[in-house]
C-alpha cells in the first residue's frame, strides 16, 4: 500500500527547537523525523510514499533531491566548480517518494484530499502525520482494517504521561507519585490510520477542511471507522520536551520504533 504522510503544517509548538524548518525535519540523530517514521512504513514493506507539502517545503524537497549528500560524509573540490564527491557507503533506500504541493495554509482533510490523483487506483492506502513515531504492528493494522470492510481505520493510543501523577487522601497527604505515566484510561488518535478509496467521498479539496472534524465525525456516525488499539510505545514531537526525549531514546538505543538493521 501506499503510504500518504501529512508534512504541511506550520508547527507552532515547537518553535523553541527549531523554526526555521518543518516540524517533521527537525533531527532524531542525525535523520529527520520524517525519516524514522518512513524507515519504519518500509521495516514492513511499504515503500512508496506521497508526502503532502506545504511549510517550507522547499526544505523537505532539497533534503530527498540531496539525499546521499545529506546522508554521508562529503569531499568539495573548490577548485572543481564545487564538485562534490560521496565519501561513504550509506546507500539510499529503494523508495518512490511524490513530494505533492498540498497549499501553504491547507489543513488536513484538504491535503488528503489534493493527493487522491496519486493513489486513484488503490483501493487502500496507509496515511499518518509527519510528527510523530511508534512501534504499532503496522501488519496486524492492515490486516485488522482488511478485516472489518469499513472506510477508515485509526490506531487508538494511551496518550503519554507528561507530567508526575499525584494521589492524596482527604487531608492532601500524597500517597503516591508515579512520574511519567499513561493516562489510566481512555484512547487518542495515534494516526496510523488506514483509508479506503471512498474515504474521498467525505473530503472536498477547500483549505479550511479539517479531517479529524466533519469528516471523522461523519464516518462515526455512519458506523465507517474502527479502531485498533495499540497498548505500546507511541510518541508525537509537539514540544522541546518530546524532542528531547524522543533523542535521547534513540542515543541511548532504546528507541522502540527502530525495528529495522
Amino acid at each position: 500500500m501506499k503510504v500518504v504522510i501529512l508534512c504541511g503544517g506550520h508547527g507552532t509548538r515547537i518553535r523553541d527547537v527549531a523554526d526555521d524548518i518543518p516540524k517533521p525535519m527537525v533531527p532524531v540523530g542525525p535523520y529527520p523525523l520524517l525519516w524514522h517514521i518512513m524507515k519504519y512504513y518500509a521495516s514492513f514493506g511499504h515503500h512508496e510514499f506521497v508526502l503532502c507539502l506545504g511549510h517550507k517545503s522547499h526544505v523537505i524537497k532539497n533534503f530527498f533531491l540531496n539525499y546521499e549528500l545529506n546522508t554521508n560524509d562529503i569531499v568539495i573540490s573548490l577548485g572543481n566548480a564545487g564538485a562534490a564527491k560521496v565519501l561513504g557507503s550509506r546507500q539510499a533506500p529503494e523508495w518512490e517518494i511524490i513530494l505533492a504541493e498540498t497549499g501553504l495554509n491547507a489543513m488536513t482533510g484538504a491535503r488528503v484530499k489534493k493527493i487522491q490523483k496519486y493513489v486513484a487506483g488503490e483501493d487502500h492506502f496507509l496515511l499518518t502525520y509527519g510528527d510523530g513515531v511508534g512501534d504499532i504492528d503496522l501488519k496486524k493494522l492492515v490486516d485488522f482494517h482488511l478485516s472489518h470492510g469499513k472506510v477508515l481505520t485509526v490506531s487508538g493510543v494511551r496518550p503519554p504521561g507528561r507530567f508526575g501523577e499525584l494521589m492524596s487522601d482527604r487531608t492532601g497527604r500524597v500517597v503516591e507519585f508515579n512520574e511519567k505515566t499513561q493516562a489510566a484510561a481512555g484512547l487518542i488518535s495515534g494516526g496510523f490510520f488506514v483509508c479506503r478509496k471512498e474515504i474521498f467521498k467525505y473530503l472536498d479539496d477547500k483549505d479550511d477542511l479539517v479531517f479529524e472534524l466533519g469528516p471523522i465525525q461523519n464516518l462515526v456516525a455512519e458506523g465507517q471507522m474502527m479502531v485498533f488499539q495499540h497498548n505500546g510505545f507511541w510518541q508525537p514531537m509537539d514540544t522541546s520536551r518530546d524532542y528531547s526525549l524522543l533523542n535521547a531514546l534513540f542515543k541511548e538505543g532504546k528507541a522502540p520504533w527502530v525495528t529495522w538493521k
